[in-house]
């Protein structure tokens, strides 16, 4: 039987305990506040460990701590989702730690004999790859819609002999706000796009609609291109606008999911299959590096 451990940090990873083994038990390490620690002894765990950061000091801080409580169980499958950096940072020690496996945008675990089989997106999840993994894994979730529904709770196991490393939050300031949240036109930019410099042309569509510029987590997360708080998805922002247009996106699951709200949706992409004309109200098969130039030179032009 493997010994599961989920990493929470943040509410996003309660999510990530329907795609683990079904059936299995499952033991958690919270860091942070009572609230949190309650929420995750009514999911259905068998334990929770919880250690409760002191004010000023990041929950990254205990990394280590949390890695110490883990290991003592000589885990077989640790995991969470990739949402929150403090998450993170604990399976990446205990990764570290015991030479385990790592693994990201994983849809489900189950048994197989002795080794584990995982699942999970590939290639921009247009394929889904199934790997079996013998030893330890840590694994990085891709949160299901909701965590499970609360139920009978557990008992908690603080841990205030927990230290953490030193580094404390010396300044707070307030982001600024993207302002996706309350805009009425949107236009959202994907993969489709060859290079950074490109988004010059895609932001000048967006200035001659007035709309606010958004993005697919790739963008943000993985090349950097626009800011964090500008991704619309399952784990980033949820929009509402009166219009949305979709330009050179693939229409990922996770990205439809932050834009359900949307009253109408346009999409641009040269692939007349790509899942994104599902979801869309109108739809333009082309090559955006000739069609957002036009919609922007006929915009201007009114």
């Amino acid at each position: 039987m493997t010994t599961t451990w989920l990493v929470v940090t943040d509410p996003l990873d309660l999510c990530a305990l329907g795609r683990l083994v079904p059936g299995l038990p499952v033991d958690s390490i919270v860091i942070g506040d009572r609230a949190l620690a309650d929420s995750s002894a009514r999911t259905g765990v068998r334990s929770v460990h919880w250690i409760e950061p002191v004010e000023g000091v990041p929950a990254d801080a205990y990394a280590a701590a949390a890695a110490d409580i883990v290991l003592g169980a000589a885990p077989g499958l640790v995991a969470t989702t990739a949402t929150a950096p403090a998450s993170r940072a604990v399976v990446g020690v205990v990764a570290a730690r015991c030479r385990a496996s790592v693994l990201s945008g994983v849809t489900g675990v189950s048994e197989a004999g002795d080794a584990l089989e995982v699942t999970g997106g590939a290639a921009g999840n247009a394929v889904v790859a199934t790997w079996e993994v013998s030893g330890p894994l840590c694994a990085f979730i891709a949160p299901a819609d909701e965590a499970p529904a609360p139920g009978v709770a557990v008992g908690l196991t603080p841990h205030p002999d927990a230290a953490p490393r030193p580094s404390r939050v010396t300044v707070s300031a307030a982001a600024v706000a993207s302002g996706l949240a309350d805009a009425a036109r949107v236009v959202g930019v994907g993969r489709g796009l060859r290079s950074r410099a490109d988004l010059a042309m895609v932001e000048a569509l967006a200035g001659s609609l007035d709309a606010e510029l958004a993005c697919s987590m790739p963008l943000a997360e993985d090349l950097g291109w626009l800011p964090k708080d500008r991704f619309v998805g399952r784990s980033g922002q949820q929009v509402s606008p009166r219009l949305y247009l979709a330009v050179g996106l693939s229409g990922a699951p996770q990205h439809l999911q932050g834009v359900r709200g949307a009253k109408v949706i346009v999409a641009v992409n040269s692939d007349p299959e790509a899942a994104i004309f599902r979801a869309a109200d109108y739809g333009i098969v082309g090559d955006l590096y000739e069609v957002v130039p036009a919609l922007t030179a006929v915009l201007a032009s009114d």
